[in-house]
């Protein structure tokens, strides 16, 4: 398999990481769509939230405390932010490994695209 992602969790490809522990990994997106960008992954590979299932879903939960932690720390958390998770192609999902994208530090409109 040659998931971006995957080299990235390996070490084989360098990343702007912002959190680690043994789950999940958290590094700034190569192109911003906001001043706060960051995705927020599992470490082991789930190709879509259509992966998750009742043995491997808490890493979700870990993911969102991730996120929330994140938003504090880059001081979005008062005035807001959006977590998307794209799926599939016609969702807009351009890396086939589950992740988070952790937006703000601008005003979001809606509808998104």
């Amino acid at each position: 398999m040659d998931c971006v992602f995957c080299r990235i969790v390996n070490k084989e490809i360098p990343a702007a990481v912002v959190y680690e522990d043994e789950e999940v990994m958290a590094f700034k997106d190569i192109n911003p769509q906001a001043p706060v960008h960051i995705l927020i992954i599992p470490k082991q590979h789930l190709t879509s939230i259509m992966d998750l299932d009742d043995s491997n879903s808490d890493v979700v939960k870990k993911i969102i405390k991730v996120a929330q932690n994140l938003a504090r720390e880059n001081n979005i958390d008062k005035k807001g932010f959006r977590v998307v998770v794209n799926t599939g192609n016609d969702g807009g999902q351009t890396v086939h490994h589950l992740h988070f994208h952790l937006l703000g530090g601008r005003f979001m409109t809606w509808p998104p695209g």
